[in-house]
């Protein structure tokens, strides 16, 4: 603050070395600093120092504000580290309707099925707008996915479990009389974060389901790699 106090007046002094006087036949040297300045330069500078001052204050109570709120945030972290033995936790498990019964499909082209009423998930990593599960952690997961074909003569059900796009085991059922007819996978793999898993309804390929969820979605993080 003495370093600000010191700048100011420096600057604000009026530079008087080698002045003349209004006839310009005399030149005097100032002899000090209160004579270099003005009144109205020096109440200038007080009002700029009383500014300054009060900017430093309001900083310091904002700083001490920010170190209060990083002080209670470390202190919840160590207590959920605590109650989870510093382990993530992520599980979820989603059925494919919320209400009601029906057929979900045909679509022209290959669409991710969004399960849409959530039984739980834990660490938020399963998105049920978009029927997508992202991985927060690195990690080896578990997943498994069920399926009941379309109420028809003729079945035409066929869904997959998609890893990134790429397709990684599925369940259908094309053929036959039984109008009746599930069944289930499930895998256990690597994800890296921001991997992105989800089951997917083939091009032109139907499924049923109704208050009794055939079709459900479920995932857990087996361990961190």
């Amino acid at each position: 603050m003495k370093h600000i106090a010191f700048l100011i007046l420096a600057v604000s002094c009026c530079p008087c070395a080698g002045q003349a006087n209004k006839n310009n036949d005399k030149v005097h040297q100032c002899s000090g600093l209160t004579s270099c300045c003005d009144t109205h330069s020096l109440t200038s500078m007080s009002h700029n120092l009383g500014e300054v001052r009060e900017k430093v204050t309001n900083m310091a109570e904002k700083i001490t504000i920010l170190e209060t709120k990083l002080q209670n945030t470390e202190k919840e972290v160590l207590e959920l580290r605590s109650l989870i033995g510093g382990t993530p936790r992520v599980a979820f498990s989603a059925a494919l309707r919320e209400s009601g019964s029906g057929n979900t499909g045909p679509f022209t082209t290959a669409t991710p099925l969004q399960y849409k009423r959530v039984f739980s998930n834990t660490g938020n990593s399963y998105n049920p707008s978009t029927g997508v599960f992202t991985a927060m952690v690195k990690g080896m997961y578990f997943f498994r996915f069920s399926m009941f074909n379309n109420l028809r003569p003729t079945p035409s059900s066929v869904v997959s479990l998609m890893k990134n796009g790429v397709r990684l085991t599925s369940v259908w059922d094309t053929s036959g009389t039984d109008s009746n007819d599930m069944g289930s996978n499930a895998v256990v793999i690597p994800l890296e974060v921001g991997d992105n898993v989800y089951v997917e309804l083939h091009a032109n390929r139907i499924v049923y389901d109704d208050v009794m969820n055939y079709n459900t979605f479920s995932g857990f993080l087996l361990f961190t790699v």
